[in-house]
């Protein structure tokens, strides 16, 4: 897993909402719940609203390059959200060792 995407789960883990949002390019595009979240105020935004909502846990079940500046982390998150537990596909797109876009679906 890029130095970047395992830092935004060390990050997401701790709920350090400026911390992940320095992860991500100024332009960043982020798709998570079916909203998208465009530049990094806006993904700052996301991190301390639509993404801290619930508490959980998140397991990394697998990692697959999907090209050169891609990667794909399947992972299950365990919380008091509805239904308590999900798998999600975390698609990274990378450039300049920062986060580009992060599409998040399961």
């Amino acid at each position: 897993m890029a130095g970047v995407i395992a830092r935004y789960f060390e990050l997401d883990r701790d709920r350090d909402v400026d911390g992940t949002a320095a992860l991500f390019t100024d332009d960043a595009v982020v798709v998570d719940e079916g909203e998208t979240y465009r530049g990094r105020n806006a993904i700052r935004a996301w991190r301390a609203g639509p993404a801290s909502k619930y508490m959980y846990t998140t397991t990394i079940l697998g990692v697959s390059d999907q090209g050169a500046d891609r990667q794909l982390v399947t992972a299950r998150l365990d919380g008091n959200f509805p239904g308590g537990t999900i798998v999600l596909r975390h698609d990274f797109t990378l450039a300049g060792g920062h986060i580009e876009q992060l599409v998040i679906a399961p």
